[in-house]
């Protein structure tokens, strides 16, 4: 792992510039923070023309569920054999990237780790040893800019480099990709819904663990529950329908968690990700280089198809009135006590399932999106807010007013 050079402050600890709607990538700690005007996923994305350039063609709403997920060669369910000790699920992400570095098709790859003082607040680093991505397994929570360590990387000689990232950490690092001047870019990209900042997410363990510390893994899973795991070898699951949500404050989730208009990372060379893995990992292979780089676990990892069930528009339709309700200020319509252990119980039998779930996750996020801006920031409608993203909510009787939808959207 590369420290920072003697004496200097690292660019995580740069004083931030106040910009809105940022998610602090890490572009406004670089030496060119104006570069932000036309990076941001939260100014003005152009995904058709993103999506082209970097794999070749932007999706087709034919062609399977590209309009949902985003362009993709093959879509699996997946398995890391045997699990990496310490991963989030099996340990596909970090596996992949230390492959990178053994085969030295990278010289480094940029990352989170956990802080040394908090295990849950992510702290980017350059890792050059395959070893070390043994540091960068589990759940991370708070924002952290990846990106300011691009130029560090590149100072230290690294012409070949991995990344790691998120959505906004992806959009902004393809946004300026060409002006780099590196030999080669790999991107593996994680989904992202909602984040918080660290001191929050301390909160939020608070109200789901009597003794908060001791919690050393936290996972939403695909069937409706919140996984935790104990210091001690315990492990406690709670429904979501059980979540202390409505104990949180309404800032909890920032307004760019609720306006995110990429969930599936499309701009990543290979997605890793849960919501269609029914307990394993969902992988999305983007492009030629995504498929090389799977290619590098060889018989390690284990791929079928995903699959499909369960109905996903009743819940949705039900997201849509909620958020709805929230956005306009009315108090959410909560389900009565005596109903949520039913409710909880059957979701995961009869709820949508595998890539019905993760087409619903996707509908949701995208009513999400268009309902806080209508709200909050209603002339970022129509910059923010790509043609795909109107044809997900339209079967929800969502259509864009008069002056929300941009021509730049293709």
């Amino acid at each position: 792992m590369t420290p920072p050079p003697d004496g200097a402050t690292p660019p995580s600890e740069v004083a931030l510039p106040s910009r809105d709607l940022c998610t602090d990538c890490g572009l406004s700690r670089t030496a060119t923070p104006n570069r932000c005007g036309r990076a941001c996923q939260f100014i003005r994305p152009d995904y058709p023309g993103q999506e082209a350039r970097v794999h070749g063609r932007c999706r087709d709403p034919a062609r399977g569920d590209e309009l949902f997920f985003g362009p993709y060669q093959q879509m699996y369910q997946a398995a890391l054999i045997p699990p990496s000790p310490g991963a989030q699920w099996t340990g596909i992400t970090t596996a992949l990237a230390g492959r990178l570095l053994e085969t030295r098709t990278v010289d480094a790859v940029l990352a989170m780790a956990a802080d040394p003082a908090d295990r849950w607040k992510p702290l980017p680093v350059i890792i050059t040893q395959a070893a070390d991505m043994a540091r960068c397994r589990g759940m991370r929570m708070g924002h952290a800019p990846l990106l300011s360590l691009i130029e560090p990387a590149i100072a230290a000689g690294h012409k070949r480099l991995a990344v790691i990232g998120l959505p906004c950490q992806v959009h902004a690092l393809r946004a300026i990709e060409a002006d780099l001047g590196l030999e080669r870019l790999l991107v593996i990209g994680t989904p992202c819904s909602d984040n918080t900042t660290t001191p929050r997410f301390h909160d939020f363990l608070g109200l789901l663990a009597d003794d908060p510390d001791s919690v050393t893994y936290l996972e939403f899973r695909a069937d409706y529950h919140v996984e935790l795991r104990f210091r001690e070898g315990g492990r406690k699951l709670i429904p979501f329908l059980k979540l202390p949500l409505s104990k949180l404050p309404a800032d909890f989730f920032p307004l760019t968690c609720k306006t995110c208009v990429d969930y599936t990372n499309v701009l990543a060379d290979i997605t890793v990700g849960y919501m269609a893995g029914r307990g394993e990992q969902w992988l999305l292979v983007r492009n030629d280089r995504g498929a090389d780089m799977l290619g590098l676990l060889g018989d390690r990892i284990r791929l079928t198809e995903p699959t499909s069930a369960g109905k996903r528009r009743g819940p949705v339709a039900g997201f849509l009135k909620n958020v709805a309700r929230a956005a306009g200020g009315m108090p959410v319509r909560a389900m009565p006590d005596w109903a949520r252990p039913l409710a909880a119980w059957l979701m995961p039998k009869i709820g949508p399932r595998g890539l019905e779930f993760a087409r619903a996750r996707v509908e949701m996020k995208a009513i999400e999106t268009v309902l806080h801006l209508r709200k909050d920031r209603p002339r970022r409608l129509r910059t923010m807010v790509p043609a795909h993203v109107w044809a997900l909510v339209a079967p929800y009787g969502l259509t864009p007013n008069d002056g929300e939808s941009g021509d730049q959207v293709q």
